[in-house]
């Protein structure tokens, strides 16, 4: 399917669709310029589009049929490999590490007495917003029910929508899968060394029984799951159970998974792990407390960094 045919949100600040190629010999200047980008007041600059290469293969995802994994206590997967299409997965992974921009977050946490400061072990960037507002043709932020403007101290954060490149993979998904989401938070893992510790994403502002979305581009990384501990005190609570993703690979994670399963990304030497890896995860936060929690913990108040391909690094990035 085209994907210029499928619906469009938020057209009055995004670009128009991409037209057809110009048969001209200045392509790198002419292309650039004519590419179509997504831009809010919120983004510090504009995101292009997917290239129509990506998008056309894109289209046909996913790529293989969910293995449903629910053999153990209290777990519901479906783990494609891949979901998406091989010959466009590390395409897209280039792509989204060049023109996405992201944060690396420091936060304090209180223990008690004691104060800790936390420096999040990865780059990280997210987009969207609770089910209780929405966006108007202007990008402005307006109360779902009566279309009313929030009030301007609504939201101590910037809520800003999610860009046509990250927008078209929910779009397919939701089809794919019959969930509904609107946030999409982006992890970056520059290194073995960047890691998420064992967690699970059983906030109350996700509802209850939460369906989750994980996308892997990029390096393959170990997702090691373990059942929270039970006066049971069975295998699935003290041997984790591993799940190698590869670039292109998804689990969508159903039903009680998150309030009765743990899950993590350790650190790693050697293999691939030094190529980097993008993960991209879609959920649906129902109440402000969602939106707050997401902008807090992924984007901060620290600057913005961005993929320098010179030196093969995120460098942080400074309006010219």
């Amino acid at each position: 399917m085209d994907s210029a045919k499928r619906p469009r949100t938020l057209d009055s600040f995004f670009s128009p669709p991409p037209t057809k190629k110009a048969k001209s010999s200045n392509q790198d200047s002419t292309q650039e310029a004519n590419t179509p980008r997504s831009t809010h007041p919120t983004y510090p600059f504009a995101v292009p589009h997917l290239p129509s290469e990506i998008t056309e293969i894109l289209n046909f995802a996913p790529a293989t049929e969910g293995r449903v994994i629910n053999n153990k206590p209290d777990l519901d997967l479906l783990y494609y490999q891949p979901y998406i299409p091989k010959e466009i997965s590390r395409d897209l992974f280039d792509f989204l590490r060049s023109e996405l921009f992201f944060y690396r977050v420091k936060y304090s946490i209180k223990r008690g007495p004691v104060e800790t400061q936390i420096n999040t072990p990865r780059f990280t960037t997210v987009f969207g917003i609770d089910e209780t507002a929405k966006f108007d043709d202007q990008g402005g932020v307006v109360d779902v029910t009566s279309g009313k403007p929030v009030s301007k101290d609504a939201y101590k954060c910037r809520p800003r929508p999610v860009p046509e490149c990250l927008d078209l993979l929910r779009r397919l998904t939701e089809n794919a899968t019959g969930c509904k989401w609107n946030f999409v938070l982006v992890n970056y893992y520059a290194s073995g060394d960047d890691s998420i510790s064992y967690h699970s994403d059983d906030e109350r502002f996700l509802g209850s029984l939460p369906a989750i979305a994980s996308f892997t581009l990029g390096a393959q990384r170990d997702f090691l799951m373990k059942h929270k501990p039970t006066e049971r005190n069975d295998e699935s609570e003290t041997k984790p159970m591993k799940l190698p993703l590869g670039s292109g690979d998804m689990v969508l994670m159903k039903g009680k998974t998150q309030s009765c399963w743990l899950h993590s990304i350790p650190k790693r030497k050697g293999g691939e792990v030094g190529k980097g890896r993008i993960n991209i995860t879609f959920r649906q936060a129902m109440v402000k407390g969602g939106t707050e929690n997401y902008y807090r913990y992924n984007v901060g108040d620290g600057g913005v960094f961005k993929w320098d391909d010179a030196k093969r690094e995120m460098v942080p990035w400074e309006k010219k």
